[in-house]
């Protein structure tokens, strides 16, 4: 009788999705070793059309792909939730950080002095006129 993943980790007491997570973190030839073993521990034994290893090495195949180091530091470094919370915080700090420039430099451009030549300079006094006064009468 034909098994399949899920039925023979039940029949050893394993949950299946652990198994698989454990599996996919081991070096291929270790997950292999640790598979055929499971496979061998089977209460009715090992298939009789394959042996535990040529079906271990099927299924250690289609695990997902191991995951590079460097990814796996910056995992370990910040978890995944606080790595997304770092960039959002990056993102909002720089886009507030150009907000304020344009600030800046919108309030400086509004008060800049205008360029007019009919102003007279503020050193320059002017006297008030006084009215001639008449000598004869």
């Amino acid at each position: 009788m034909l098994l399949s993943v899920i039925s023979a980790f039940a029949r050893l007491d394993l949950d299946p999705w652990q198994e698989a997570i454990k599996l996919a973190r081991l070096p291929e030839k270790a997950a292999t070793e640790r598979l055929m073993s499971l496979i061998a521990a089977l209460p009715d034994g090992p298939s009789a059309h394959q042996a535990p290893e040529t079906i271990a090495e099927r299924l250690i195949a289609l695990l997902p792909s191991r995951i590079s180091s460097d990814i796996a530091s910056s995992k370990t470094l910040f978890g995944a939730g606080e790595a997304t919370k770092f960039r959002v915080g990056i993102y909002m700090y720089v886009v507030f950080f150009v907000f304020m420039l344009v600030a800046q430099w919108i309030a400086a451009s509004q008060h800049l002095p205008a360029h007019d030549d009919a102003r007279t300079p503020a050193s320059i006094t002017l006297s008030p006129q006084t009215p001639p006064t008449n000598y004869g009468q």
